[in-house]
């Protein structure tokens, strides 16, 4: 493996690839000739000791290995972005660039209003905002890659500082014309025997509603699980499912012909604002997470401020009890059906 002749034109050719599905399309993309591209690609290939690309004709797939080293390219020449569009600030004096990354249904939801309470003078000419899995979120800001994690919970490591966690009950999405939707709270029970959309992460949001249903005892007639609550109200719009999701999503963009209520029981979404631990808290970064917290606190009904140091006070609500996501599937008489996108 020769490491040291790797270039930048043979990642972003290969990188172009796998955007676009062939050697022609990435030549396109790239503004080069098709030899060229291949070229390329042959001798990242050659480097790197092993193949990236399966060809039959003019077809290719990825290969296993060459799936994996995608990953590491996309993350490589996305820092190379973010750090040219950073010592572009640096040269122009400018607010310099950040990167957030947050959870789908935070970067959706209560992000966006969020920087629009920040100081437009504090505001960098670029932002980046990733929308990705917590475990990214948090390995992100681990690595330093991203300035400001907000995920839900847990998000315990002592690579990174919490500056605040708050907790909010979930709730339920059902079309408007649903006869439970005339109801201001929806009984858990009520939820019997009726299809329900909900998150499929056994190790997040999914172990606390999965309690909840069964110490109410209800029985849906089948699941449909999903790792983005952005899903489970498309999939509760269509009629699919009354949904159990955080309610930042659910506040945070309505959607015509979905009502949003309540629930009976208590189901906490707990989620928090971190950053690097030891790294400087930038200006803009710290007006971002007061600000993040403003619109959590005064947006999410019933949300309400968590101390990041008392967490260990918070296990039970994080944690939950030993009932394990899979319990309630194993009690219901249909396979639950799952749709994978990012996890909450």
């Amino acid at each position: 493996m020769d490491i040291e002749s790797l270039d930048l034109k043979q990642l972003d050719a290969f990188a172009a690839v796998m955007s676009a599905g062939s050697i022609t399309g990435a030549a396109r993309l790239l503004g080069r000739s098709q030899p060229a591209v291949t070229r390329l690609i042959q001798d990242l290939e050659a480097n790197l000791g092993f193949e990236l690309l399966y060809r039959n004709g003019p077809r290719i797939t990825p290969t296993e290995q060459g799936l994996l080293f995608h990953d590491e390219v996309e993350r490589l020449l996305v820092g190379i972005k973010h750090i040219a569009d950073r010592a572009q600030a640096i040269a122009k004096r400018q607010v310099q660039t950040i990167e957030i990354a947050a959870i789908p249904a935070l970067a959706a939801g209560i992000v966006p209003q969020a920087l629009t309470r920040v100081d437009q003078g504090l505001v960098p000419h670029q932002l980046h905002l990733r929308s990705s899995a917590a475990e990214h979120v948090v390995q992100a800001v681990l690595a330093r890659t991203a300035d400001l994690g907000v995920a839900s919970l847990p998000i315990e490591h002592p690579g990174i500082e919490v500056h605040w966690i708050a907790e909010a009950p979930c709730v339920a999405v059902l079309p408007e014309d649903d006869p439970l939707a005339r109801s201001s709270v929806i009984d858990m029970k009520a939820l019997a025997s009726r299809p329900l959309v909900t998150m499929a992460n056994p190790y997040r949001l999914r172990r606390r509603i999965d309690e909840a249903l069964a110490q109410a005892g209800v029985r849906p007639e089948r699941i449909i699980d999903t790792n983005a609550s952005f899903t489970a109200l498309g999939a509760a719009r269509a009629g699919l499912g009354i949904a159990l999701v955080e309610p930042a999503i659910a506040y945070g963009i309505p959607i015509q012909g979905l009502a949003v209520r309540p629930l009976d029981v208590h189901i906490p979404f707990l989620f928090g604002a971190f950053t690097p631990f030891a790294k400087p808290v930038s200006p803009t970064v710290q007006a971002l997470i007061s600000a993040l917290e403003q619109v959590a606190m005064e947006t999410l009904p019933g949300c309400r401020h968590h101390d990041p140091s008392g967490r260990d006070g918070l296990a039970q609500a994080i944690y939950g009890s030993a009932t394990l996501s899979g319990e309630l599937d194993q009690a219901t008489d249909a396979t639950p059906i799952r749709a994978r996108e990012d996890n909450l």
